[in-house]
């Protein structure tokens, strides 16, 4: 098979935005409505990628859809408390 060639940043997400939007509606149907396509995007992208090496589409998918819901409330939530200057 060919090794699928990924250019930038843009060019990956654009490759797994069908998967992103797949979890975002497992998630809405959940109840878990004000994680949006972003939130998820960065997660994955900038807490659980950096660690790995030599990732391949079909890893970022399995990332993508066995995201666990824990860790993305906890992402976000450490996220809003960031912006709003810490805890109260």
């Amino acid at each position: 098979m060919d090794e699928i060639k990924i250019n930038s940043k843009e060019e990956l997400y654009t490759k797994l935005k069908p998967a992103l939007n797949t979890k975002i509606e497992e998630l809405r149907t959940k109840g878990i409505g004000y994680i949006k396509i972003g939130d998820l995007w960065e997660y994955l992208s900038q807490d659980v990628w950096t660690k790995s090496k030599d990732l391949t589409l079909s890893q970022c998918v399995d990332d993508i859809l066995n995201a666990s819901e824990i860790e993305l409330k906890q992402y976000i939530k450490n996220k809003m408390s960031n912006i709003l200057g810490g805890t109260r």
